[in-house]
């Protein structure tokens, strides 16, 4: 009895919302094949993304909001190849070797920063974030097509400087998930290859764990002081964290945009820090601790949630945007919620570490 007890307590937020979406299920009333096909699609588009958030939770971090950046880095990429007419597989692939080393460029700048900002690393990835959009918006909304060339009708704005707001991108769409897909029932086709992306990573991110720089990354998150003791580069490790995290994000989004087919030029990466993250914590993470089923059990409540609250608000109150605000208070609300259980704890640690200290 009390094996189930400490079972359901380490597992209670994802048990919740596995609750909730049941509910949403049961009242939104989808039909079942339109249902899967929307959790296959989210799951699919979105897995990548989430789990590039590992690394830097084991690495002492917190949860990296600066994924915005390897997001920028994709869509700065893919915003080129659509200038240049790369299309299909091939087109996508050379897409993501273009976006990788904007992304370890970006990554190590904000490695960097975060490590003068040790202990706050969280918000400042927040800022950090809001900075690097601000400058993306003012170079590809002002600088495009005045002090950067730019000749190209279907992505210029017609009567100014800068680019579309959205970006069709018909070449590169389903490059990835086209290769090979399973038919189930009418509507649900399953992206295989997309899948085993996803796989691999989560093998990858497993064996990493288990080299010698993946042990050095949990020592510093568990004790940065006793890792530099022990001989750890701790600030070279922090910054691979992040770089790490804002390359797989980068390609993360490549994979998200892909399946979507557009892009919003300037909003398509406003919302992936924020919603990746509530559905680690979804999963049963933590600001210290997450794992690949935590990642991956997260992503499927979070998006089957996203999938069922507009009917299921719908059917209860009469109107989809009770659902559409239930479930951007949920993104938030769990994100708020896992930030200051984190305060608390690292205040009860250090209490309790000052009164070991004085009674010693």
């Amino acid at each position: 009895m009390n094996q189930v007890k400490r079972l359901v307590a380490r597992n209670a937020v994802p048990l919740l919302f596995a609750v909730v979406c049941l509910l949403g299920v049961y009242f939104a009333k989808m039909p079942g094949q339109f249902l899967l096909m929307e959790i296959v699609n989210r799951v699919a588009r979105n897995s990548f993304l989430v789990l590039s958030l590992i690394i830097p939770v084991a690495a002492g971090m917190g949860l990296n909001f600066g994924i915005v950046l390897g997001a920028l880095a994709g869509q700065i990429a893919l915003i080129l190849a659509t200038h240049w007419e790369w299309a299909g597989t091939g087109g996508f692939l050379l897409t993501a070797v273009m976006a990788t080393p904007l992304a370890v460029l970006f990554g190590f700048l904000a490695g960097t920063l975060l490590n003068k900002a040790k202990g706050r690393e969280m918000i400042t990835g927040m800022v950090m974030g809001f900075f690097a959009n601000g400058l993306y918006q003012f170079v590809f909304l002002f600088l495009v097509g005045t002090l950067i060339p730019f000749d190209n009708p279907r992505l210029r704005i017609s009567t100014g400087p800068g680019l579309r707001n959205t970006i069709d991108l018909f070449r590169l769409k389903g490059a990835l998930d086209g290769l090979w897909q399973i038919q189930a029932g009418l509507f649900v086709r399953i992206p295989v290859v997309t899948f085993l992306v996803i796989a691999a990573l989560a093998v990858a991110i497993w064996a990493f764990f288990r080299t010698k720089l993946g042990q050095e990354f949990r020592a510093i998150g568990q004790d940065r002081h006793i890792a530099g003791v022990a001989g750890i580069n701790v600030d070279r490790n922090r910054i691979l964290a992040i770089i790490f995290s804002t390359v797989l994000a980068a390609w993360g989004q490549l994979i998200f945009l892909q399946n979507i087919g557009t892009l919003n030029t300037y909003n398509s990466h406003e919302q992936v820090g924020t919603f990746a993250i509530a559905a680690l914590l979804i999963g049963g993470a933590s600001v210290t601790k997450a794992t690949i089923a935590q990642a991956l059990t997260g992503t499927l409540l979070f998006h089957l949630l996203f999938a069922v609250s507009p009917r299921a608000g719908q059917t209860i109150f009469g109107s989809a945007q009770v659902g559409e605000y239930f479930r951007v208070f949920v993104a938030y609300g769990i994100i708020a919620i896992s930030l200051a259980l984190h305060a608390w704890q690292t205040r009860s640690a250090a209490k309790a570490r000052l009164e070991e200290d004085a009674s010693a």
